[in-house]
């Protein structure tokens, strides 16, 4: 599936239309993270179905989608993108009635001098594994507080739905979901598959997204370039996963060192992901 094409609409809207997909009017690559498979080995555990989700931004959100949020009982929305991100593209997220939102960036204002976002941006044309592997080393270095408020909320309010996005719903929701389904015990391949499943799930934003990156220097007039930003290959998180495992000491090592958690901390949280089946 190649990001320099796009996608048989049909097969988009087939695909949309399907779990792990929920439709939010306005609202693109939301998904649940549940019914995941976990603890390989162990027939009939899976992640919890109607807890814990993910999206892209949530600026163009309809009327009709705010009602859809409400019904899918999500009370709490973590914005994961910085101040300057949201002024730079215009998209605030909006007012929620039925929902808490809760603005935790994974990066702050230095992060986004004109020098490291063109540093940032050069690693994301490139759009091989190693420089996803950087960008998403600067992720788990930068992001423990945030990682740490998701989890805590895991923690302690099993029962209130929550719902996390950047602007894409790539990388830095990418890198979040990784960590809950770890956690949660879902196998490598499981986490790959639902990374790669933002390349169907930004489709109806393609041409936005594209008009966005034109107007950055690097990206104008280099469609394959900006194209490679959008990519979300499998063999980029199973790169990943071995990362996590091999520079932070894995998950569990990770939640401990960047997020401030302790070991009853994550049993707790593991309980809470999953569930079994009734």
């Amino acid at each position: 599936m190649s990001e320099l094409e796009p996608l048989d609409p049909d097969y988009v809207a087939r695909v949309l239309s399907s779990p792990p997909f929920v439709t939010v009017s306005g609202v693109c690559n939301l998904r649940d993270l549940g019914q995941h498979p976990t603890e390989p080995g162990k027939a009939g555990r899976r992640t919890r179905p109607g807890f814990a989700y993910r999206s892209a931004e949530l600026g163009s959100i309809t009327p009709e989608g705010q009602a859809q949020i409400r019904d899918l009982g999500i009370s709490t929305i973590f914005d994961l993108r910085s101040d300057t991100e949201i002024l730079k593209y215009n998209s605030p997220t909006p007012v929620i009635p039925s929902a808490q939102i809760v603005h935790i960036p994974v990066f702050q204002k230095q992060d986004y001098s004109p020098e490291r976002m063109a540093q940032r941006f050069q690693l994301y044309a490139q759009g091989n594994v190693e420089a996803f592997l950087q960008l998403y080393s600067e992720i788990l270095d930068a992001g423990g507080p945030t990682f740490g408020t998701i989890l805590r909320h895991v923690r302690d309010k099993p029962q209130s739905s929550f719902l996390f996005h950047c602007t894409a719903g790539k990388d830095r929701t990418g890198v979040m979901a990784a960590l809950l389904l770890l956690l949660a015990g879902a196998d490598d391949q499981f986490i790959a598959e639902d990374y790669a499943l933002t390349r169907i799930g930004r489709e109806p934003a393609r041409a936005i997204v594209m008009e966005r990156l034109e107007k950055e220097p690097i990206f104008a007039g280099n469609r394959e370039a900006a194209l490679n930003m959008l990519s979300s290959r499998p063999e980029t998180m199973l790169a990943f996963l071995k990362l996590l495992e091999e520079r932070y000491g894995g998950v569990e090592a990770y939640v401990k060192k960047y997020c401030e958690l302790n070991d009853d901390d994550i049993g707790t949280i593991r309980r809470n992901l999953t569930t079994l089946p009734s």
